[in-house]
């Protein structure tokens, strides 16, 4: 190794064991400045020199530091760790400060959880940070939602038993049957039967039921962009409930993710049961029905009931899906005992990525089999 990536090397040790510029050698002023930066944060309290405190001004100073030496995807865990470590929730209750924050879903989460503090000349700030951040996340996952529905859509559609003679696509079914075409008289026997897709408002009702305790923030916001997104698909009907203890019905909301993550309020307790036997209520078509329950199923009301209802749902022919997560985090923190109850319904229970969720949804509009496809793609 030659001596300059030693040098390198040494200095970014020193960086992380944060030690003082007089005990580190020579230092370029910027690294004096960088491991200011980090010893205000990540220092215990006894020794953290000069600390952010209730001060704003120090605060931006400290904003626009991180942003100046650190890279974007950095500066987004120093802005988390900075919320949890020195509880700075007034960085995001001034418009001037929350301008300066790199934004990301965790950043989202706790503006929403925040929202019913903010002031009113912070709000639309706060609004701009989350649609920002809403936007970067349709420009990568709307579109694959879109197809995989959409094509899910016409492979449901397609129908071999057309019920009336006007419902059969014969240039189809005339290429299907090709293979028995009759020499002695000229024609074709069909085997089989090809119809047109059916004319009808909607194919699928989709329901989103979703556990906004603190815990679930992120699958808060992933749900409310995919439900925004398959209330734009005119062949799906689609409609969003949130819970804790109580339930709104954000359905009317889903013309804008947006609206719909300012009208949710994370935190509180959570009644499963009390939000499965709401939306029981409100299913019209239980064969066509996709319901998916976003929760870590650590039921606050009565566990019994939450099984009763979960269970009666799947005898009525609702198809229920239990999504344990809907975030980029991986194996989530869930109650193991509920979702082997579930497990045993028959109900698949799982987490997931939000690259994964498309494909999910395709699978459960062909009434496909969840589980082997988990199996195959875990």
């Amino acid at each position: 190794m030659n001596q300059s990536a030693m040098t390198e090397r040494e200095r970014r040790w020193r960086l992380v064991l944060g030690e003082a510029p007089e005990q580190s050698g020579q230092w370029s002023q910027q690294d004096v400045q960088m491991n200011q930066a980090l010893s205000l944060l990540y220092q215990s309290e006894s020794d953290r020199r000069g600390g952010l405190g209730s001060s704003s001004p120090k605060i931006a100073q400290w904003l626009g530091d991180i942003r100046q030496y650190f890279p974007s995807s950095v500066v987004k865990i120093m802005q988390k760790d900075a919320l949890e470590r020195l509880n700075l929730q007034q960085m995001l209750l001034e418009p001037e400060l929350l301008a300066t924050v790199e934004a990301d879903i965790h950043m989202v989460s706790t503006l929403i959880n925040l929202n019913h503090l903010m002031p009113e000349q912070t709000k639309e700030t706060a609004r701009q940070v989350v649609r920002k951040v809403v936007e970067e996340l349709e420009r990568r996952l709307a579109q694959p939602m879109q197809q995989a529905i959409r094509g899910s859509l016409n492979r449901a559609q397609h129908s071999r038993r057309p019920k009336r003679i006007q419902d059969i696509n014969w240039k189809r079914t005339i290429q299907a049957n090709l293979k028995h075409w009759q020499q002695d008289y000229q024609t074709i026997i069909p085997h089989e039967l090809h119809g047109h897709p059916r004319q009808q408002s909607s194919m699928k009702d989709i329901v989103l039921c979703v556990d906004q305790s603190g815990s679930m923030a992120p699958s808060v916001v992933y749900s409310s962009l995919f439900a925004a997104v398959m209330a734009s698909i005119r062949a799906v009907s689609t409609q969003m409930v949130v819970f804790d203890t109580s339930i709104v019905d954000l359905t009317p909301l889903l013309a804008d993710p947006v609206d719909v993550l300012f009208g949710t309020q994370l935190g509180g307790g959570t009644d499963i049961a009390k939000a499965l036997k709401f939306c029981r209520q409100k299913i019209t078509r239980p064969e066509d029905t996709i319901f998916i329950l976003v929760s870590d199923l650590y039921e606050g009301g009565d566990a019994k009931q939450m099984l009763k209802q979960a269970a009666e749902m799947v005898n009525s022919g609702i198809q229920v899906i239990a999504l344990l997560a809907l975030s980029d985090e991986g194996a989530p923190f869930y109650d193991a005992n509920h979702a082997t109850l579930f497990s045993q319904m028959g109900i698949p229970t799982f987490a997931c990525t939000p690259d994964q969720f498309p494909d999910i949804m395709a699978a459960a509009i062909e009434k496909r089999d969840i589980q082997q496809l988990l199996a195959q793609n875990p």
